[in-house]
């Protein structure tokens, strides 16, 4: 057998500018770079104001719904991109904080490393290599390569020790990590690895400012949803109206009716899916909830998507 000779190509033949090549690139690819975190990641921002600076992208984290911001570099890291890391953190009260380099110098990977260590669970900073490789004549393929990471279980030996998530709030996160591993592992249906203590869980319809959830509400029920909110009141009724205006349709292809929430006193609007359920159930009802929820979860993404994406580019 024959084989090919793998050779590591310079960022810079491939994004000669940083800000005017390698950041819009990112941005359109902001998805891989969640998988390669075990997020979900959707953009809000490109060249983010930060007083007189500018972050380099502005993102959220669609599972716990945590600000993200992403600094990168197509050097090494240095003291400068540091120092701007650590403002523009500040500036977002971001939860989430991603370098992006051609090399994490030790110096550099030991401070983020001590971050992790002394900040709380709710924050957490990533340190990504990136690198593109060929073989032989190949198209160039790209690579994030995480060399820093939060330590889960640090955090949650943490989180156990002072107290801070109650006891209903660790049922939450165990049913949502099991609800994620499934989708993720099963059905490739998200990048997400890390459950939260909290009664949703968020995932990416592929279209930004429009998810898809798990959650369980008041009054013992469990709900699958479509949200919709893509920062604008307006255009999130047009969206609705112009999706129910074809409720007919939908509630063919899903072989069900759904609940239509048009939330005229908010500014989102929501499609969901209705069962009796709640998180104190036992164990064998919580399986079939979760079970509920991922059928759900993928007949909406399969059938709402097109919908979605095809009333947007009518409302813009």
């Amino acid at each position: 057998m024959q084989f090919g000779k793998i050779k590591k190509l310079n960022l810079r033949d491939i994004w000669p500018k940083e800000a005017k090549d390698f950041t819009p690139w990112l941005a359109d690819n902001i998805g891989a770079l969640g998988e390669a975190l075990g997020m979900e990641l959707e953009l809000m921002d490109m060249e983010a104001a930060v007083g007189d600076f500018s972050l380099d992208l502005l993102a959220k984290d669609l599972g716990s719904g945590h600000t993200v911001i992403i600094e990168n570099q197509l050097t090494q890291t240095d003291h400068d991109h540091l120092g701007k890391l650590l403002t523009y953190a500040a500036g977002y009260s971001a939860s989430t904080v991603v370098w992006i380099a051609e090399v994490i110098r030790d110096e550099h990977r030991q401070t983020l490393e001590w971050l992790n260590q002394r900040t709380d669970e709710d924050t957490q900073f990533f340190g990504v290599v990136i690198e593109i490789f060929k073989i032989d004549d190949s198209k160039p393929a790209y690579s994030f390569k995480p060399v820093v990471s939060p330590s889960e279980w640090q955090k949650s030996k943490k989180r156990h020790t002072d107290g801070t998530v109650s006891a209903k709030g660790e049922m939450y996160r165990n049913y949502f990590q099991a609800l994620i591993d499934e989708l993720r592992e099963k059905h490739k249906f998200t990048n997400a690895k890390i459950g939260q203590p909290q009664n949703w869980y968020s995932f990416s319809s592929g279209v930004s400012g429009t998810t898809f959830g798990a959650v369980f509400v008041q009054g013992g029920k469990a709900r699958t949803e479509l949200y919709i909110d893509v920062g604008d009141g307006e255009k999130n009724k047009a969206l609705f109206d112009l999706l129910f205006a074809q409720k007919e349709e939908i509630h063919s292809k899903f072989g069900k009716e759904l609940v239509w929430e048009r939330l005229d006193d908010k500014r989102a609007s929501r499609i969901s899916v209705y069962r009796d359920g709640a998180i104190e159930s036992n164990e064998q009802e919580l399986i079939q909830i979760k079970a509920w929820h991922v059928e759900n979860l993928i007949n909406f993404k399969k059938i709402l998507s097109p919908f979605i994406k095809k009333g947007l580019k009518s409302i813009d």
